[in-house]
């Protein structure tokens, strides 16, 4: 079982996004507090849970967690100020929306904006390591794939039901038959994505 808290005595939020690597959708974050007691022992990275595991662990994060929000960053702001910022932007935005505030914040991956003088520790591959990291990437993760799936209705040729914005088979197809839509990111240097052999 993953451990809970990082610190004995300090209310440690728990920060992580999902969407980075796609060139369609917003990049979305969350940011969870956990209550100290709280154990749950099938709660991992998102990314090694299957879909129906990441389904139903959302429901137990929101109903047991102390606070926890989504914060999301639209595809035009990402190629304004790079998916990087945009990445801690969601994150900020998160924990802003926090109805508690978190005394140290516990960022998934090696680097971060400050976030109103609260201390952060940055911890690579956190989302396996804490519980709280994990929880906030399970949010950020079923979060935005539900976003995409209801996107999905309105852009059906690009498949984003099933490959979430990424860059998939079927979806640079779409992107070199039909072109890009207002929820590309354009900095992504998409033309450069049909060079890849299909």
């Amino acid at each position: 079982m993953l451990p809970s808290h990082y610190t004995d005595n300090l209310i440690e939020a728990g920060c992580d996004e999902a969407g980075r690597g796609c060139l369609a959708g917003p990049v979305f974050a969350a940011a969870v507090i956990l209550p100290r007691d709280f154990r749950d022992e099938t709660i991992n990275d998102s990314k090694m849970l299957s879909e129906k595991q990441r389904t139903r662990l959302r429901g137990v994060i929101e109903a047991n967690a102390i606070a926890w929000a989504v914060g999301i960053v639209s595809p035009s702001t990402i190629d304004e100020i790079n998916i990087l910022n945009a990445s801690f932007l969601a994150m900020h935005k998160a924990i802003d929306q926090l109805q508690v505030r978190p005394q140290i914040l516990l960022i998934d991956g090696n680097r971060f904006n400050p976030y109103n003088k609260i201390p952060h520790l940055c911890i690579v591959k956190g989302d396996a390591k804490f519980l709280s990291i994990a929880a906030a990437s399970i949010l950020a993760k079923t979060w935005r794939d539900e976003y995409m799936i209801k996107l999905a209705a309105e852009f059906p040729v690009y498949d984003w039901s099933h490959n979430k914005g990424y860059p998939c088979k079927k979806h640079r197809e779409a992107i070199a038959r039909m072109g890009i839509t207002q929820h590309h990111r354009k900095s992504f240097r998409l033309a450069e994505q049909l060079k890849f052999p299909f």
